[in-house]
């Protein structure tokens, strides 16, 4: 089955995000809004981690992370949401050394809020 999972690719996508609603926690900001030009059957989503929080390995981890999560929430969670917003993603410290369980709980939350 092929993913529903589209990163943001445009520099005016990631700005446009940032200047729209977000929602905020422990382990992440959530950036969300509606764009314009994007496909309603497919899920929007970018995850970014910045340089401060280690080296390449383990932002990769974080980011891999995030990914694996909003897989099975896209799979089982979430399959008649509607993907009208796109999201922007950015990790933060703490997210680095806690498991993989506590950080799923709250990012499903958080996209629970969004609705």
């Amino acid at each position: 089955m092929k993913s529903k999972i589209v990163a943001l690719s445009k520099n005016q996508d990631f700005k446009n995000l940032l200047k729209e609603r977000k929602i905020s926690n422990k382990y992440l900001t959530i950036y969300f809004g509606k764009l314009s030009d994007k496909n309603n059957k497919k899920l929007n989503i970018s995850f970014v981690v910045k340089k401060k929080i280690g080296n390449a390995v383990n932002r990769n981890k974080i980011k891999r992370r995030l990914r694996n999560i909003m897989n099975e929430a896209v799979k089982k969670i979430l399959p008649h949401h509607n993907y009208n917003y796109s999201y922007l993603v950015i990790a933060k410290t703490t997210m680095l050394n806690n498991k993989y369980a506590i950080i799923k709980e709250t990012l499903l939350a958080d996209f629970k809020r969004i609705k």
